[in-house]
């Protein structure tokens, strides 16, 4: 608080209150708030560390396992419900559902793997998993697409940091799992259940719609963020490797927690230093009456417009507007100019969308079907059990490293040289076959570099594709096409995880045991070991993440033009005032 303090030593303490109101009522902190719910938020991403008790508690096989993984994706990734209450009624309401439904889906998923409850059917299972992943959904858009309608000239470094805190959430979550139940595997279902929801209840009307503008300083203050998000990712890091080679008491586990929560609170400093310097320009500005600008909001589309008084010309020109505002089931297939606010079936149907989707589904089912495969990647190649950790940890570390990345540094390609962001998007799914092509030919500790370039590649997708949405399709419905484009996720994971992934690697297992003279019994684990029970299926998520780059290439032909013209024209001309 060095640099607030020393601007602040003459306040009052009505100063201060009034700054604490400020801050809690100021759309930094909405930010911050959004940081610390998400840092918990990516239960989903754990899967690999516990897919080996779900699967020996309940004896399930591989392609069993596998389809429970698919109804976690499912969820996880199904966001449209989240997205269509997003548009009719505030955040809070948007992550008091998923609260609720993130407790109840892994608390029963703890209750039925450590027996408390009689072994539920596989579709009980698939549907607990779907409502405790589904969870994550509503917190994104509840979070998420407040933030970016707050800051809609940095959707790029707003999508990326925010994304980064949800794929730090794996390791964060680690953590705390140590420090609260040390070496009990199971009871990480149950911090999953208890602690997501618990932290959004306690925030939970903080988040919000912020009727504010354009900052110049707006960039500078995410910078400030992501060097101190750049911190918590070292730290951890840094914990990971100490700890695979030093045995920690549960005691030394919660000093690591408690740095990991005071790097998680540390974003607090910047958002009291901003705020104040946001009342002291308040005050200059209330000694000059006549620079008072008036701030008002569209309640259609939560876009801002500022004007000065007398206001009478504005108002008429925008009742003009929302006159000729298209219905949502107008001119289906003939949409607005790219970059104006499509309507959800004009952008459901139109061909940038569908190029968008498909790419989307083969560049994300291939990457999401090794993080929830990792686990058992790592048994079968013959690598020792306590690194399984290790590997999910690297993918969390380095998937926020590619979604801080992608978001920054193509926001400032983006803005600098008008670089499509398109074009970055084909560039990591070509990359990702790397990751896939090292787990295929079982290369020495190759699994090491390919958890770093599937986590980073897998994390670099997401703040691409969702900017790309926002700057094609505008952001009226933002909250709703971001969560349609996410459903091709589940489809690219259930084609290639369930159906390819896990048949070949029972396909496998079977054989294996035919060979060995080893009869398997019904309701035990089915495991197989070797390189070839992932060879081939890698080789075909490579062929199709390959495929999916190529198809991603079109769009970057149909938009170049786009991008190469002012993509934030629109909200430039919304902000005449630096701050209000």
């Amino acid at each position: 608080m060095a640099g607030c303090a020393r601007g602040v030593p003459h306040m009052s303490m009505s100063d201060m209150k009034g700054l604490t109101i400020q801050v809690i009522t100021g759309r930094w902190f909405v930010v911050f708030v959004s940081f610390i719910i998400l840092s918990v938020a990516g239960a989903t991403y754990m899967f690999g560390l516990l897919s080996n008790d779900i699967k020996a508690s309940l004896g399930y096989d591989q392609t069993t396992l596998n389809l429970i993984s698919f109804f976690k994706d499912l969820g996880a990734n199904v966001g449209v419900l989240s997205g269509l209450v997003n548009e009719i009624t505030p955040p809070w309401v948007v992550l008091a559902i998923g609260s609720v439904l993130n407790f109840f889906g892994y608390f029963m998923i703890w209750l039925a793997v450590t027996g408390r409850i009689a072994k539920p059917q596989v579709w009980h299972m698939c549907l607990y998993i779907y409502l405790g992943a589904n969870s994550q959904t509503f917190a994104n858009t509840g979070a998420f697409v407040t933030c970016v309608k707050n800051f809609p000239q940095s959707r790029g470094v707003v999508i990326g940091i925010l994304k980064g805190y949800v794929g730090l959430s794996g390791a964060i979550i680690t953590q705390l799992y140590f420090a609260f139940y040390y070496n009990d595997s199971k009871a990480l279902i149950l911090l999953i259940a208890w602690l997501p929801a618990a932290i959004s209840f306690v925030f939970i009307r903080t988040v919000r719609y912020v009727k504010v503008v354009h900052q110049p300083n707006e960039l500078n203050v995410f910078y400030k963020f992501l060097y101190i998000s750049l911190g918590l990712a070292g730290f951890l890091m840094i914990m990971i490797i100490v700890q695979k080679k030093v045995h920690f008491t549960q005691i030394e586990y919660g000093v690591s927690a408690a740095v990991v929560l005071l790097l998680l609170f540390l974003p607090l400093v910047v958002v009291f230093y901003e705020q104040f310097k946001i009342q002291k320009s308040q005050q200059l500005v209330l000694l000059d009456p006549l620079a008072v600008k008036i701030v008002s909001e569209d309640k259609n589309d939560n876009s801002y417009s500022i004007s000065s008084a007398p206001t009478s010309n504005n108002d008429d020109a925008r009742v003009s507007i929302e006159v000729q505002e298209t219905r949502w089931w107008q001119n289906i297939f003939s949409p607005p100019e790219r970059g104006e606010d499509y309507t959800i079936l004009q952008a459901l149907f139109s061909i940038d969308m569908i190029i968008l989707f498909i790419s989307s589904t083969c560049g994300c089912g291939g990457t999401l079907t090794a993080m929830d495969n990792l686990g058992q990647i790592g048994t079968s190649l013959g690598y020792p059990k306590e690194n399984i950790s290790t590997f999910v940890s690297l993918v969390s570390i380095w998937g926020y490293l590619g979604r801080v990345f992608s978001g920054f540094v193509s926001e400032h390609f983006l803005t600098k040289y008008k670089f499509p962001r398109p074009i970055m998007l084909t560039m990591t799914l070509i990359i990702s076959c790397v990751g896939h092509l090292l787990i295929a030919f079982n290369v020495p500790d190759g699994l090491y570099a390919a958890s770093v370039i599937i986590g980073f590649c897998f994390g670099s997708q997401w703040p691409l594709v969702f900017a790309i949405i926002s700057e094609l399709f505008g952001l009226k419905y933002y909250a709703t096409l971001y969560n349609l484009v996410g459903v091709a996720s589940p489809v690219g994971l259930y084609v290639l995880n369930v159906m390819v992934t896990g048949h070949l690697y029972d396909k496998e297992a079977k054989r294996q045991s035919v060979s060995n003279g080893v009869e398997r019994k019904i309701g035990q684990e089915l495991n197989c070991v070797g390189a070839n029970c992932f060879k081939l299926s890698f080789f075909i998520i490579t062929a199709t993440t390959l495929f999916g780059a190529i198809i991603s290439l079109i769009l970057v032909a149909r938009t170049f033009k786009f991008y190469k013209s002012d993509v934030y024209k629109r909200y430039k001309k919304q902000d005449e005032s630096p701050t209000t």
